[in-house]
């Protein structure tokens, strides 16, 4: 299937889960709650969209800062823009912006597209572990209690177990994961580079391209810095979109503590494993849902709140980082 037919269909069933999200909620109430927001409060919540898509860049800056020269602080942002941009348009979904951006950085860096896309999965690691780390501690302290908040927990505490045990199995079993990845990947990339190489890519160079990510990996032993870094860029990150989230949710008639929200903030990337453009639907149920469940909101507000902040995320992801992609440079001068 064509790449603009699947965005056209995961948009469109996107669209309707969250229609229909709507209407179980009552879509009068939800346009009365969003009615009552003032310009003042979108205003807010529009800059804290700009300030997180700007934080991310600081793990980025991290990530990226092992290979070669690294990037600037501006280039960061540029590329953490960019990423959003490729998130929000691919018709994957977020799945698919690591791979994408994996190209463009190694070209900038003037790596290997393998180093460039090992960085950023520690990068992507370190990021999710940290934030649900956090929020695990902070919902242990806030919302044992009731079992629907219980609910939460216990899915934060199931997040951070499968997080640490994916870990401990790719460093015990690195060397046979490496043999497994060579094997399944040699005939594929032989078969791709042959549309456009004269002698296609053999399965010594798979081997090389795997060394090389396992390399640039472990690099990141002697840097605990920048693993802070990318770990402090997440947890800014999930500050102020929780934040947003309480200011939107204060302006829809339902003020809530501001702390329980930062709990539930990691929980809705879940639905990045929907093949679906921005996890429209998705996303918007699971954080709605999870707001109800350790908020108290009104279900009509909490949906209201994520409305206003996804009416500021995705434009700003598609104008502003697509302005940054147009910079990017995928290839190298010959």
């Amino acid at each position: 299937m064509r790449g603009y037919v699947r965005f056209a269909v995961g948009a469109g069933l996107g669209a309707a889960a969250l229609a229909a999200y709507l209407w179980f909620v009552g879509v009068g109430t939800v346009l009365d709650r969003l009615g009552a927001v003032t310009l003042s409060v979108a205003a807010v919540v529009a800059v804290l969209v700009v300030l997180e898509g700007a934080a991310d860049g600081i793990g980025v800056w991290a990530s990226v800062r092992p290979l070669g020269d690294g990037l600037t602080g501006p280039q960061g942002v540029q590329f953490a823009l960019a990423g959003d941009f490729f998130d929000t348009l691919s018709p994957a979904g977020p799945v698919t912006s690591e791979p994408i951006m994996a190209r463009f950085i190694g070209v900038t860096t003037d790596t290997t597209y393998s180093g460039a896309l090992a960085v950023r999965s520690v990068a992507k690691y370190v990021k999710s572990g940290s934030q649900v780390l956090v929020s695990l501690a902070l919902g242990a302290v806030l919302l044992l209690g009731g079992n629907s908040q219980r609910v939460v927990l216990l899915t934060l505490a199931g997040a951070l177990g499968v997080i640490l045990v994916v870990g401990v199995v790719l460093v015990v079993l690195r060397r046979q994961l490496s043999r497994g990845l060579v094997a399944v990947l040699a005939p594929v990339v032989a078969r791709v580079s042959g549309l456009w190489r004269a002698e296609p890519l053999d399965r010594a160079a798979v081997e090389a391209a795997v060394a090389r990510y396992r390399e640039r990996i472990g690099l990141f032993r002697d840097r605990p810095d920048l693993l802070a870094l990318i770990a402090l860029g997440g947890l800014l990150e999930q500050v102020l979109t929780a934040t947003a989230l309480w200011v939107a949710l204060s302006g829809a008639g339902a003020p809530v503590a501001w702390l329980p929200i930062v709990v539930v903030i990691p929980l809705p990337q879940a639905a990045s494993v929907v093949p679906v453009p921005a996890s429209l639907g998705a996303y918007d149920l699971l954080l709605a849902g999870a707001l109800t469940l350790v908020t108290g909101a009104a279900a009509a507000a909490a949906a209201a709140a994520v409305l206003l902040l996804r009416t500021a995320a995705i434009p700003f992801a598609l104008g502003a980082g697509g302005l940054c992609v147009a910079f990017l440079r995928g290839w190298r001068p010959v």
